[in-house]
């Protein structure tokens, strides 16, 4: 293809979600089907020094995830990103300022349920970001009896921690559910988890 007019993407946001920082646009009105896209990003301690994104270079998709591309997840950063054509290039267009640390948004964590005879082991994993595993999250568990207001809450557990539950006194239906937690400037958390729920010490 020659020289044609690339219209700019459209939309182009930066957001947090899932523990992820995902930039998101729509593509330029009346583009070619096969454009493709690539996606830089400056942060504030080096304003005008935009970096290249290798994972998002010529790239079909209308987002990209730059997590695990920042340098420094405390500072607040920007994305850009311009259509590709051929040879024709659209204008960049930029995102607003996020910092990662502040503005993660957290998904609720997925239970893993291990019963025991006298017991159940509770724990909660996070489809987090390999670059992010060391930051310090934790869960709060809730448990209470199916058609019960009155939960029992275990708050505060590390992420990793698995929570040792005695059952020996529990008899019917348990639901378990919870949320991530993450300490930045004020304390943030996911929604809860969709319960599980579990039969103890049924007989019969």
């Amino acid at each position: 293809p020659g020289h044609v007019q690339l219209l700019p993407p459209q939309n182009v946001t930066l957001l947090s979600k899932d523990f992820a920082m995902i930039l998101t646009w729509a593509p330029g009105e009346g583009s070619p089907p096969d454009v493709t896209y690539t996606v830089r990003y400056e942060s504030q301690d080096r304003l005008d020094k935009w970096m290249k994104v290798p994972h998002c270079r010529n790239i079909p998709r209308s987002f990209c995830n730059l997590t695990c591309a920042l340098s420094n997840l405390y500072v607040k950063v920007r994305a850009r990103v311009k259509a590709v054509w051929g040879r024709s290039q659209s204008p960049w267009v930029k995102s607003q300022f996020k910092d990662y640390y502040s503005d993660v948004e957290l998904a609720p964590p997925v239970l893993t349920l291990d019963i025991r005879d006298n017991s159940i082991l509770v724990s909660a994993s996070f489809p987090l970001p390999t670059c992010v595993e060391n930051l310090t999250w934790k869960y709060d568990l809730n448990l209470w009896e199916a058609g019960s207001e009155d939960k029992k809450k275990y708050e505060g557990y590390f992420r990793k921690d698995t929570v040792t539950i005695n059952t020996t006194a529990l008899r019917g239906n348990y639901c378990f559910s919870a949320r991530a937690l993450y300490e930045s400037i004020n304390l943030k958390h996911s929604e809860f988890s969709q319960p599980v729920c579990v039969l103890l010490n049924h007989k019969g």
